[in-house]
C-alpha cells in the first residue's frame, strides 16, 4: 500500500512536544516509511537548524545538516 507524497506548498504542521522518556520507559519508533510518507527527502527543524533526511538508491538513510 502506498502513501501519498507529503505536499510542499504548505508546511508540516507543528507536533506537540513530547516528554524525555524515562527510566523504563520504551524509546519511540517510528518507521521510515511513516517519515518519509512515499518521498525520497524529508527536512526536519531540530532546534532552529535544519536538516535533510534522504533515502538512497539502495534504500539507506543519510542525515545532513
Amino acid at each position: 500500500m502506498s502513501t501519498p507524497p507529503v505536499p510542499t506548498d504548505r508546511p508540516a504542521p507543528e507536533p506537540l512536544p513530547r516528554p524525555a522518556p524515562t527510566a523504563g520507559e520504551a524509546v519511540q519508533r517510528i518507521s521510515s516509511d511513516v517519515l518519509l510518507a512515499g518521498a525520497q527527502e524529508v527536512q526536519i527543524e531540530h532546534r532552529g537548524t535544519l536538516y535533510r533526511l534522504r533515502q538512497t538508491s539502495l534504500g539507506k538513510l543519510i542525515l545532513t545538516k
